[in-house]
């Protein structure tokens, strides 16, 4: 149990996630842990900076749901008897009620509603939870209506809503009446400057090993002409695949699959490298309005950025003239796209990386989190 004798407000940070290799709830524990007594309520072990760590049992599923009563449309008896629900309620009871509660996306709203802290909700949404999952027939049939319930009835509740870009906070206005801020997920600045332009360029791209994030930057390694190199750091979540990547490459002089680097390391050891590319085909509304903490990354690596024409990635690589953006989200294109790059134009990109390190940190765009925060905990002296 947290100190009762702490005179900081008492805010909890709730998100079914394993908080400590979540990077967005990081940066929300990190903002607020100075002048708030922060507890958390998530998987795996306490982040450092909290006052108390609520776990979740490790065999609690959080995204496992009654089939039946999905079926069945009751959706508030299904949010209610889900076995992460039930879990939380248990590891909640008998709190001194909190000033503010932060809900780490739809999930956790309605049990951070129920706690009805004295200064109010804030809601912190990472996706487009309607359509997350949407390029599967089963979810858009039976798990879609329930993501749907559960903004229209509980998003409007909440004191006030943030989200990770423009594209998807305009969608939740337009279909649900939510005002949602935005907080883009930047990682802390990098006292970083650009290294040298290699020849051959060094390209690079740090991520997951999935798929349909890889497919079409690998495909275009092998057609494209000049000698470029791909470095790919990739977390072990599909072990399947990485073990095929590495297998397919262990040979390669082109392509290099390395292991994962910690998130605060990553920018130091992008820094080596020329270009960062991430190209995200939209098999999703997520996926077509994603705006990932790779690209920040890249960013604060001081990289050139070489994108597909997804509409927030790509407008931010135009905004700040950071790089180039492919005509479309085939293999071809990104092929043709990098062929046509020359040192000069990358080392003029590296500078524009550079020039926007800083208003691309998350010490700038996490004011829209401690504005909201701030602001519930004002309503009762915080």
């Amino acid at each position: 149990m947290a100190d009762v004798r702490d005179p900081r407000p008492r805010l909890l940070v709730m998100a079914w996630s394993t908080l400590r290799s979540d990077a967005r709830v990081l940066r929300q524990i990190s903002l607020f842990s100075q002048r708030y007594a922060v507890t958390t309520l998530g998987y795996g072990e306490a982040p450092e900076g909290v006052v108390e760590h609520l776990r979740l049992p490790d065999d609690v599923v959080h995204w496992h749901k009654d089939r039946r009563l999905l079926v069945q449309r009751r959706f508030e008896t299904a949010y209610r008897q889900a076995p992460v629900t039930l879990a939380a309620a248990e590891l909640l009871a008998g709190q001194p009620r909190f000033t503010v509660v932060l809900a780490d996306d739809i999930d956790t709203l309605p049990l951070a509603l129920d706690l009805a802290p004295t200064g109010g909700v804030h809601a912190d949404l990472h996706e487009y939870h309607p359509r997350q999952n949407e390029e599967s027939w089963r979810w858009r049939a039976f798990v879609a209506p329930y993501y749907r319930y559960l903004v229209r009835r509980y998003g409007p509740l909440a004191d006030s809503v943030t989200t990770v870009g423009d594209g998807i906070a305009r969608e939740y206005r337009l279909r649900f009446g939510l005002r949602a801020g935005v907080v883009v997920n930047a990682p802390q600045h990098v006292d970083l400057a650009p290294g040298p332009v290699g020849d051959p360029l060094r390209l690079v791209h740090s991520g997951n090993a999935q798929r349909h994030r890889l497919d079409v930057i690998l495909e275009a390694m092998d057609l494209v002409r000049p000698p470029l190199t791909l470095d790919l750091y990739l977390m072990p979540n599909d072990e399947a695949y990485l073990a095929q990547l590495r297998e397919r490459y262990a040979a390669s002089d082109r392509v290099r699959i390395n292991p994962p680097v910690a998130p605060h390391e990553l920018p130091a050891t992008l820094n080596a490298y020329d270009v960062g590319v991430y190209v995200l085909p939209p098999v999703s509304f997520n996926h077509l309005w994603a705006l990932p903490n790779k690209v920040f990354d890249f960013v604060q690596g001081r990289l050139a950025l070489v994108v597909g024409p997804s509409p927030e990635m790509a407008a931010l690589v135009r905004r700040h003239r950071l790089g180039v953006v492919s005509a479309d989200f085939t293999a071809q294109a990104l092929a043709d796209t990098l062929d046509g790059l020359t040192p000069e134009q990358v080392a003029g990109f590296k500078a524009a990386s550079h020039a926007a390190a800083g208003e691309l940190s998350a010490e700038q765009q996490v004011r829209g989190w401690e504005r909201a925060v701030d602001t519930l905990a004002a309503r009762v002296g915080g």
